[in-house]
Protein backbone atom coordinates (compact mmCIF):
# COMPACT_ATOMS: atom_id res chain seq x y z
CA UNK A 1 0.00 0.00 0.00
CA UNK A 2 1.48 3.48 -1.26
CA UNK A 3 2.45 6.00 2.14
CA UNK A 4 3.50 9.43 2.34
CA UNK A 5 5.98 9.05 5.10
CA UNK A 6 6.97 12.54 6.60
CA UNK A 7 9.89 11.30 8.72
CA UNK A 8 11.59 13.35 11.49
CA UNK A 9 15.88 13.16 11.30
CA UNK A 10 18.95 14.02 13.90
CA UNK A 11 19.32 17.85 13.78
CA UNK A 12 22.97 16.95 15.01
CA UNK A 13 23.65 14.00 16.45
CA UNK A 14 22.94 11.45 14.08
CA UNK A 15 21.73 8.38 17.33
CA UNK A 16 18.50 11.51 17.75
CA UNK A 17 16.55 9.00 15.62
CA UNK A 18 13.97 6.96 16.42
CA UNK A 19 13.69 3.04 16.26
CA UNK A 20 10.77 3.42 14.03
CA UNK A 21 12.26 6.23 11.93
CA UNK A 22 14.83 3.49 11.02
CA UNK A 23 12.53 1.14 10.27
CA UNK A 24 10.16 2.99 7.71
CA UNK A 25 13.91 4.42 6.42
CA UNK A 26 14.56 0.90 5.41
CA UNK A 27 11.54 -0.31 4.29
CA UNK A 28 10.08 2.33 2.19
CA UNK A 29 11.07 2.17 -1.66
CA UNK A 30 12.64 5.38 -1.91
CA UNK A 31 13.38 8.46 0.52
CA UNK A 32 13.49 11.89 -0.66
CA UNK A 33 15.67 14.47 0.71
CA UNK A 34 17.00 17.89 0.64
CA UNK A 35 20.69 17.24 -0.09
CA UNK A 36 21.28 13.59 -1.41
CA UNK A 37 24.52 13.67 0.33
CA UNK A 38 23.92 14.63 3.72
CA UNK A 39 20.95 12.14 3.99
CA UNK A 40 22.87 9.31 2.81
CA UNK A 41 25.74 10.30 5.47
CA UNK A 42 23.27 9.39 7.76
CA UNK A 43 21.88 6.06 6.14
CA UNK A 44 25.47 5.09 5.93
CA UNK A 45 25.58 5.72 9.84
CA UNK A 46 22.88 3.17 10.30
CA UNK A 47 23.37 0.50 7.44
CA UNK A 48 20.70 1.76 5.41
CA UNK A 49 20.88 1.11 1.55
CA UNK A 50 17.04 2.52 0.17
CA UNK A 51 17.41 4.59 -2.73
CA UNK A 52 16.72 8.74 -2.65
CA UNK A 53 16.32 11.25 -4.62
CA UNK A 54 16.52 15.37 -3.90
CA UNK A 55 12.90 17.17 -2.98
CA UNK A 56 14.52 20.98 -1.80
CA UNK A 57 13.07 24.44 -2.26
CA UNK A 58 14.14 24.79 -6.31
CA UNK A 59 12.31 21.37 -7.39
CA UNK A 60 9.96 21.40 -5.21
CA UNK A 61 6.86 20.99 -7.70
CA UNK A 62 8.67 19.16 -10.29
CA UNK A 63 9.76 16.41 -7.79
CA UNK A 64 6.62 16.61 -5.73
CA UNK A 65 4.90 15.13 -9.23
CA UNK A 66 7.40 12.46 -9.41
CA UNK A 67 6.60 11.70 -5.76
CA UNK A 68 2.59 11.23 -6.41
CA UNK A 69 3.15 9.22 -9.63
CA UNK A 70 5.27 7.05 -7.65
CA UNK A 71 2.88 6.72 -4.61
CA UNK A 72 0.03 6.60 -6.77
CA UNK A 73 1.70 3.52 -8.32
CA UNK A 74 1.78 1.60 -5.32
CA UNK A 75 4.88 2.74 -3.92
CA UNK A 76 5.72 3.91 -0.46
CA UNK A 77 8.07 7.06 -0.08
CA UNK A 78 10.02 8.54 3.34
CA UNK A 79 10.05 12.45 3.28
CA UNK A 80 12.87 13.59 5.15
CA UNK A 81 15.18 17.18 5.63
CA UNK A 82 18.57 17.61 6.08
CA UNK A 83 17.71 18.01 9.79
CA UNK A 84 14.69 17.89 12.48
CA UNK A 85 11.26 17.65 11.09
CA UNK A 86 10.04 17.82 7.33
CA UNK A 87 8.14 21.32 6.51
CA UNK A 88 8.97 23.24 9.83
CA UNK A 89 11.08 26.22 7.77
CA UNK A 90 11.73 23.08 5.22
CA UNK A 91 10.27 22.23 1.98
CA UNK A 92 7.32 19.71 1.85
CA UNK A 93 3.80 21.79 2.01
CA UNK A 94 3.03 21.22 -1.45
CA UNK A 95 3.86 17.42 -1.56
CA UNK A 96 1.77 16.94 1.52
CA UNK A 97 -0.95 19.60 0.19
CA UNK A 98 -1.28 17.44 -2.94
CA UNK A 99 -1.11 13.84 -1.38
CA UNK A 100 -4.17 15.25 0.66
CA UNK A 101 -5.95 16.25 -2.19
CA UNK A 102 -5.61 12.99 -3.99
CA UNK A 103 -6.42 11.34 -0.93
CA UNK A 104 -3.36 9.49 -0.38
CA UNK A 105 -2.16 8.09 3.06
CA UNK A 106 -0.16 10.32 5.01
CA UNK A 107 2.22 9.09 7.83
CA UNK A 108 4.30 11.03 10.33
CA UNK A 109 6.84 9.55 11.94
CA UNK A 110 7.89 12.17 14.64
CA UNK A 111 11.11 13.14 16.10
CA UNK A 112 13.49 15.63 16.58
CA UNK A 113 12.59 19.26 15.99
CA UNK A 114 15.14 22.58 16.91
CA UNK A 115 12.58 24.95 17.56
CA UNK A 116 10.97 22.09 20.58
CA UNK A 117 14.20 21.22 21.73
CA UNK A 118 15.32 24.41 22.09
CA UNK A 119 11.94 25.39 24.09
CA UNK A 120 12.15 23.03 26.28
CA UNK A 121 15.99 23.93 27.34
CA UNK A 122 14.75 27.40 27.39
CA UNK A 123 13.77 27.96 31.12
CA UNK A 124 11.09 29.67 29.45
CA UNK A 125 6.69 29.68 29.68
CA UNK A 126 6.29 26.65 27.37
CA UNK A 127 2.83 26.15 28.26
CA UNK A 128 1.96 28.95 25.50
CA UNK A 129 4.30 29.68 23.13
CA UNK A 130 4.73 30.84 18.88
CA UNK A 131 7.08 29.23 16.35
CA UNK A 132 7.74 31.98 13.94
CA UNK A 133 10.28 30.60 11.83
CA UNK A 134 13.12 33.00 10.14
CA UNK A 135 12.74 36.43 10.39
CA UNK A 136 12.98 38.82 6.88
CA UNK A 137 16.59 39.08 5.75
CA UNK A 138 16.20 42.80 5.22
CA UNK A 139 16.32 45.10 7.71
CA UNK A 140 12.97 46.77 7.08
CA UNK A 141 10.81 43.76 6.84
CA UNK A 142 12.40 42.62 9.88
CA UNK A 143 12.29 45.52 12.36
CA UNK A 144 7.85 45.56 10.89
CA UNK A 145 7.88 42.03 11.71
CA UNK A 146 8.89 42.37 15.28
CA UNK A 147 7.09 45.44 15.58
CA UNK A 148 3.98 43.30 15.22
CA UNK A 149 5.32 41.07 17.87
CA UNK A 150 6.25 43.08 20.09
CA UNK A 151 3.38 42.93 22.97
CA UNK A 152 2.90 39.40 22.21
CA UNK A 153 2.62 37.49 25.52
CA UNK A 154 3.53 33.93 24.54
CA UNK A 155 6.96 32.56 24.55
CA UNK A 156 8.71 33.49 21.08
CA UNK A 157 10.98 30.73 18.98
CA UNK A 158 12.92 32.09 15.86
CA UNK A 159 15.80 30.42 13.73
CA UNK A 160 18.60 32.49 12.46
CA UNK A 161 21.56 32.05 10.09
CA UNK A 162 25.11 32.91 11.45
CA UNK A 163 25.66 35.59 9.03
CA UNK A 164 22.34 37.78 10.40
CA UNK A 165 22.21 36.17 14.07
CA UNK A 166 23.57 39.62 15.12
CA UNK A 167 21.48 42.05 13.31
CA UNK A 168 18.84 39.74 14.66
CA UNK A 169 19.81 40.26 17.93
CA UNK A 170 20.20 44.21 17.73
CA UNK A 171 16.45 44.12 16.42
CA UNK A 172 15.18 42.11 18.88
CA UNK A 173 16.64 44.90 21.68
CA UNK A 174 15.79 47.90 19.60
CA UNK A 175 11.85 46.29 18.97
CA UNK A 176 11.65 44.68 22.49
CA UNK A 177 13.48 46.58 24.60
CA UNK A 178 16.75 46.01 26.32
CA UNK A 179 15.39 43.81 29.34
CA UNK A 180 13.41 41.30 27.75
CA UNK A 181 14.87 37.49 28.74
CA UNK A 182 16.24 35.46 25.95
CA UNK A 183 18.18 32.15 25.12
CA UNK A 184 20.47 31.91 22.45
CA UNK A 185 20.91 27.95 21.85
CA UNK A 186 23.21 27.08 19.38
CA UNK A 187 24.34 24.04 17.25
CA UNK A 188 21.78 22.06 19.61
CA UNK A 189 22.82 18.28 19.86
CA UNK A 190 25.93 18.89 17.79
CA UNK A 191 30.09 18.84 19.49
CA UNK A 192 29.74 22.59 20.18
CA UNK A 193 26.09 22.89 21.47
CA UNK A 194 25.85 26.12 23.17
CA UNK A 195 22.93 27.49 25.89
CA UNK A 196 23.20 31.25 26.93
CA UNK A 197 20.54 32.75 28.70
CA UNK A 198 20.36 36.45 29.75
CA UNK A 199 18.43 39.78 28.75
CA UNK A 200 18.51 40.47 25.21
CA UNK A 201 21.07 43.52 25.60
CA UNK A 202 22.93 41.20 27.42
CA UNK A 203 23.42 38.36 24.79
CA UNK A 204 23.88 41.07 21.99
CA UNK A 205 26.96 42.13 23.73
CA UNK A 206 27.54 38.24 24.01
CA UNK A 207 27.60 37.06 20.75
CA UNK A 208 30.84 40.02 20.24
CA UNK A 209 32.85 38.21 22.58
CA UNK A 210 33.98 35.56 19.98
CA UNK A 211 33.47 35.01 16.64
CA UNK A 212 33.48 31.43 17.47
CA UNK A 213 29.61 32.33 19.24
CA UNK A 214 28.20 33.79 15.93
CA UNK A 215 29.05 30.51 14.03
CA UNK A 216 26.12 27.76 13.48
CA UNK A 217 22.75 27.13 13.62
CA UNK A 218 20.97 29.47 15.79
CA UNK A 219 17.35 28.60 17.46
CA UNK A 220 16.26 32.19 19.34
CA UNK A 221 13.71 31.45 22.28
CA UNK A 222 12.63 34.92 23.51
CA UNK A 223 9.87 35.74 26.57
CA UNK A 224 6.67 36.97 25.70
CA UNK A 225 5.62 40.66 26.89
CA UNK A 226 4.29 40.22 30.65
CA UNK A 227 0.83 40.93 30.86
CA UNK A 228 0.92 43.76 33.25
CA UNK A 229 3.29 45.53 30.56
CA UNK A 230 0.78 44.75 27.61
CA UNK A 231 -2.29 45.93 29.72
CA UNK A 232 0.21 49.24 30.04
CA UNK A 233 0.95 49.43 26.95
CA UNK A 234 -2.61 48.65 25.77
CA UNK A 235 -3.82 51.56 27.52
CA UNK A 236 -1.67 53.87 25.87
CA UNK A 237 -2.27 52.80 22.07
CA UNK A 238 -5.97 52.78 23.88
CA UNK A 239 -5.89 56.56 24.53
CA UNK A 240 -4.14 57.98 21.40
CA UNK A 241 -6.76 56.08 19.23
CA UNK A 242 -9.25 58.40 21.42
CA UNK A 243 -7.29 61.21 21.04
CA UNK A 244 -7.90 60.85 17.23
CA UNK A 245 -10.91 59.56 16.97
CA UNK A 246 -12.71 62.72 19.04
CA UNK A 247 -12.13 65.17 16.34
CA UNK A 248 -14.73 63.74 14.02
CA UNK A 249 -16.62 61.16 16.24
CA UNK A 250 -18.74 61.45 18.97
CA UNK A 251 -16.85 60.93 22.76
CA UNK A 252 -18.84 57.28 23.69
CA UNK A 253 -18.45 55.98 20.01
CA UNK A 254 -14.34 56.64 19.71
CA UNK A 255 -13.90 54.92 23.67
CA UNK A 256 -16.30 52.19 22.52
CA UNK A 257 -13.68 51.15 19.38
CA UNK A 258 -10.33 51.98 21.09
CA UNK A 259 -11.68 49.69 24.40
CA UNK A 260 -12.75 47.05 22.02
CA UNK A 261 -9.67 47.71 19.80
CA UNK A 262 -7.13 47.19 22.54
CA UNK A 263 -9.32 45.33 24.79
CA UNK A 264 -9.39 48.08 27.99
CA UNK A 265 -12.07 48.77 30.38
CA UNK A 266 -14.32 51.28 28.78
CA UNK A 267 -15.27 52.93 32.00
CA UNK A 268 -12.24 54.03 32.89
CA UNK A 269 -11.15 55.20 29.30
CA UNK A 270 -14.01 57.09 29.17
CA UNK A 271 -13.32 58.67 32.53
CA UNK A 272 -9.99 59.47 30.88
CA UNK A 273 -11.56 60.90 27.98
CA UNK A 274 -13.44 63.12 30.06
CA UNK A 275 -10.65 65.06 31.24
CA UNK A 276 -9.07 64.81 28.20
CA UNK A 277 -12.70 66.68 27.02
CA UNK A 278 -12.33 69.30 29.59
Amino acid sequence: MSILYIVATPIGNLNDISLRALDILKKVDFIACEDTRHTKLLLAHHGISTPVFSYHEHNEQKSADKIINLLTANKSIALVSDAGTPLISDPGYFLVHRAHELHIKISPIPGTCAAIAALSASGLPSDKFIFEGFLPAKTTARQNRLSELKTESRTLIFYEAPHRIEETIADLVLMFGETREAIICRELTKTFETLHKASLKKLSEWLLLSDDNRKGEFVVVVAGMPETEKEEVNQTQAKLLVEKLIVDLPLKKSVQISSELFHVSKNSLYQWALTLKR
